[in-house]
């Protein structure tokens, strides 16, 4: 169990925007960064870091809270995973209190499995550099390919001997248990024995965005016809290949700053990239491009480059998987190199200045390129031709803002000398063939809008909110306002008079809450009032960071949410649209004001309902005083609504 002091550390040390900057391409945005969300598919910033409150929250999803929610929330860590994470970051030594057995067997799946792989890739690091077989065969190839040390360490490349069970033994050796061992892909079971998965290959780990091992690729180096030149992990909880780019880890900081992510094809390629000088390199492993894989770039830039062998099979390589990233709005072009050359071995025999030459030099944009491959492919055959207009223009189609759509077919007419007003026409086909492909699917959205617009707003969970965020943002503010006494008048009616107080928010509310006897009905907004209410009669300033840390997840993430919610308004740009958004702070009173009377209606209307349900079950004599009771709860709630009628907001 991690000790409080090491929590505590952790939090005061850790920066959010930093963080958070490693998984997602922030922006200055006045105090504030912005970015796209990650945990959604938006194509217009709506996620918001706050380095002075050191909270985010992300409008598309409604997600927010601090650092350590953030991990949890984007690497599915726990609570401890994410502190021991921060505090590898900023080079804090963690201290550790005894746990108990129960504490012990309570350690989740994931962890497990994480904890297996990361044994994996030591053991596979250590066999690489310490043991004879791992030095003359595994270091001899790396040293063969190029690498050198320093990449070596850097990706953490390794070697697993060449024996049926020798990482499985001693992973059993050390205390991991045999199911996290089959379960993460390490260990094959076949009957009663156990045998190594990568047995006799160079090992390549796999990382996620945080640097954690989720699986490994291994390359054989002997000549093995029965056995295939690389294995990789299985799928598994911790590793998904559709959703991993090779190198990412390493590259996600140099994409982000170049504004560009290269995309290969091996891992050779991106460590030889890397070694070379090109760092905002990552690879898809050899499989086809995923909607996945992408959206794990577009978190960091909008520019994707694809670099790739300058053969036959290499160009039409080029071909497949592009409209994915065209679908998600990004701009893509694409480098090929010299017939016999790829990434590797370019990056191997060339300087960096040479290679970043040769790549400003030959890489267009992938529409371009796609134009003139297939009609140097159809220049002699018309019907080729024609078949790859329609090539062209189905990509073109496929791009979501109607600008680029409309410069690029003017770009193709121009290629292709045909004239626009066919492509033009093309593309019209396609999009309405588009559009009546998807009607139910449009129809289905529009009808969950429509039910999510029908669905009836708590009035009361609305106003107890209301409470929380005067409490969280003007809690000790000491404000004037008009509040209302109620007195009889001389025929015994309830009426409103009116008077000036001046208190502080936190002590207005109290009043009048324990005045009208009211509890708030929501339990999270229940132990956030009286946790903030102890926190201001205990004359303690809030500080948010700390407050953050003692509250549970799902408060983390209301208070993050009505803290933000103002910072929308960046997120649009409101001011340059001239669009004016009233102030809350030069408005405090009223807005309390008005929030204590419609509490105040609402409740009074729900003892009016009460009162006339009992009505029907009375005797005539209880029936009258019934009825008198109601009509004096008609009267006051007559009064609250006038005086509410008054309050311009």
């Amino acid at each position: 169990m991690i000790s409080k002091s090491t929590v505590d550390l952790v939090f005061e040390t850790a920066r959010l925007e930093e963080v958070i900057g490693d998984f997602v391409q922030l922006k200055k945005s006045g105090s504030n960064f912005k970015g796209l969300s990650p945990f959604s598919n938006e194509k217009t910033p709506s996620f918001m870091v706050s380095p002075a409150k050191q909270i985010w929250k992300d409008f598309s999803s409604g997600k927010g809270g601090n650092v350590v929610s953030f991990l949890m929330e984007h690497e599915h860590f726990t609570f401890p995973e994410a502190i021991k994470f921060l505090a590898k970051k900023y080079n804090i030594e963690v201290e550790e209190t005894q746990q108990t057995n129960e504490q012990k067997e309570a350690a989740s799946l994931r962890e497990s499995m994480y904890a297996v792989t990361d044994y994996a890739q030591s053991f596979f690091s250590k066999m690489l550099n310490e043991s004879q077989e791992g030095k003359n065969i595994g270091l001899a190839y790396f040293q063969e390919r190029g690498f050198t040390a320093e990449s070596i360490d850097k990706f953490h490349l390794g070697y697993s001997l060449d024996q049926w069970d020798a990482l499985t033994k001693a992973a059993l050796n050390a205390g991991f248990q045999e199911e996290f061992l089959i379960s993460s892909g390490l260990t094959i079971q076949k009957g009663e024995k156990l045998f190594d998965r990568f047995k006799g290959r160079v090992m390549f780990p796999i990382h996620s965005m945080s640097g954690r091992v989720m699986g490994f690729g291994g390359r054989i180096l002997k000549q093995d016809k029965q056995s295939a030149k690389y294995v990789n992990s299985p799928e598994s909880e911790v590793y998904q290949k559709s959703k991993v780019l090779y190198g990412l880890y390493q590259a996600k900081q140099h994409i982000a700053k170049e504004s560009n992510c290269y995309l290969v094809e091996g891992y050779t390629d991106v460590i030889q990239m890397h070694q070379a000088g090109i760092q905002n390199v990552v690879s898809s492993s050899g499989t086809a491009l995923t909607s996945d894989q992408v959206r794990l770039v577009r978190r960091l830039t909008n520019t994707i480059t694809l670099l790739f062998d300058g053969d036959a099979a290499g160009l039409r390589a080029a071909m497949r998987g592009v409209d994915i990233i065209l679908e998600a709005g990004m701009q893509v072009s694409i480098c090929t190199f010299p017939e016999g050359e790829d990434p590797d071995s370019f990056a191997r025999n060339h300087q960096l200045t040479e290679v970043k030459q040769f790549l400003e030099n030959n890489t267009v944009d992938f529409i371009q390129f796609k134009a003139k491959l297939l009609a140097e492919e159809g220049k002699n055959e018309p019907i080729r031709k024609a078949e790859t207009i329609r090539e062209i223009v189905q990509s073109i189609s496929i791009i979501p803002d109607a600008i680029r759509r409309e410069v690029y077919i003017q770009s193709c007419a121009s290629l292709m000398n045909i004239s626009e007003d066919v492509l033009f026409s093309t593309l019209s086909q396609l999009l309405q063939k588009k559009d009546q492909q998807a009607p139910k699917a449009r129809k289905f959205n529009e009808m969950q809008v429509v039910n999510v617009a029908k669905q009836k707003v708590d009035p009361r969970f609305e106003l107890e909110r209301n409470i929380i965020s005067l409490l969280l943002l003007y809690g000790e503010e000491e404000v004037s306002f008009e509040d209302v006494v109620m007195q009889s008048d001389q025929e015994g009616k309830i009426v409103l008079t009116p008077t000036e107080i001046s208190a502080k928010v936190y002590e207005k509310i109290y009043l009048d809450l324990q005045q009208d006897e009211v509890e708030l009905s929501t339990q999270s907004f229940r132990e956030l009032y009286h946790s903030l209410l102890s926190i201001y009669n205990a004359q303690k300033p809030l500080v948010m960071e700390t407050f953050l840390q003692e509250i549970s997840p799902e408060q983390s993430q209301m208070v993050s949410s009505i803290i933000m919610n103002d910072e929308n308004n960046v997120l649009h740009d409101w001011e340059r649209k001239n669009i004016v958004i009233k102030d809350k702070k030069t408005e405090i009173g009223r807005w309390l004001q008005q929030t204590i009377l419609n509490l105040r209606c609402l409740l009074i209307q729900e003892k009016i309902g009460e009162l006339q349900s009992k009505t029907a079950e009375s005797h005539v004599e209880t029936h009258r005083e019934i009825l008198e009771e109601v009509n004096d709860y008609v009267g006051l709630k007559k009064n609250l609504s006038n005086r509410l009628d008054r309050v311009i907001f």
